[in-house]
């Protein structure tokens, strides 16, 4: 798993173009969603293959777990944006597994009093992003 993570004053995102026609099966259907969220950790996260065998894949969501709720709450903040960013490595895992791991992420972090957001898995999106200066607010980690 590879992060690229943003202490943000604001992420703006609306979809821009599908990207994936299926996810496991699944057929993905055409939105339009728009949507931003205020003071937050902006997590875009690249699962690779080595991630999806049983005890790595523990392993990952433990440690990217950690990561996020560390680096929120070096500015306490609450929200969580989770975007799938498959462009931070060159092995990616498939689209089913990294989906449902961005999802898992979502449910634990909303479990503990994070508000979590997520932009539409299989698109291209729009960015708007306000990020603060300092090294802490731009963090890429490899786990």
């Amino acid at each position: 798993m590879k992060l690229l993570c943003f202490q943000a004053r604001h992420f703006g995102w609306k979809s821009f173009s599908k990207t994936l026609d299926e996810i496991g099966g699944a057929q993905v259907e055409d939105v339009t969603i728009c949507d931003d969220l205020k003071d937050c950790v902006v997590v875009f996260a690249h699962a690779e293959i080595e991630d999806e065998s049983g005890e790595e894949r523990a392993r990952v969501f433990k440690n990217t777990l950690k990561h996020i709720k560390w680096l929120a709450n070096k500015r306490d903040y609450k929200n969580v944006v989770l975007h799938s960013f498959a462009h931070l490595g060159g092995k990616n895992a498939t689209p089913a597994f990294a989906q449902a791991l961005l999802v898992e992420l979502a449910e634990r972090l909303t479990s503990t009093g994070y508000t979590v957001k997520s932009t539409p898995f299989g698109y291209f999106c729009e960015w708007q992003i306000d990020v603060h200066g300092e090294s802490l607010a731009k963090v890429y980690k490899q786990i």
